[in-house]
């Protein structure tokens, strides 16, 4: 899952080399610059809710798996 919000974030950042990604058992706190925090959290959180239904669609078995985006 982790290697799914990589992947995503990457092309939604204009700089994804300074987003950092800690795991803390099923949770992912991925820390991102304030000058990407609007495009990786979208209008109203639309693009996080998205990549929040797209986790819960790839998961396996009803696995439950969180992420949070904090700034860096």
């Amino acid at each position: 899952m982790e290697e799914l919000i990589k992947f995503v974030l990457s092309h939604l950042a204009d700089e994804p080399d300074k987003i950092v990604y800690e795991q803390e058992g099923d949770k992912l706190i991925v820390k991102v610059p304030k000058s990407d925090m609007g495009r990786v959290i979208g209008r109203n959180g639309r693009i996080a809710k998205a990549i929040r239904t797209v986790l819960k669609a790839a998961s396996n078995n009803g696995q439950h798996f969180n992420f949070d985006i904090v700034e860096a």
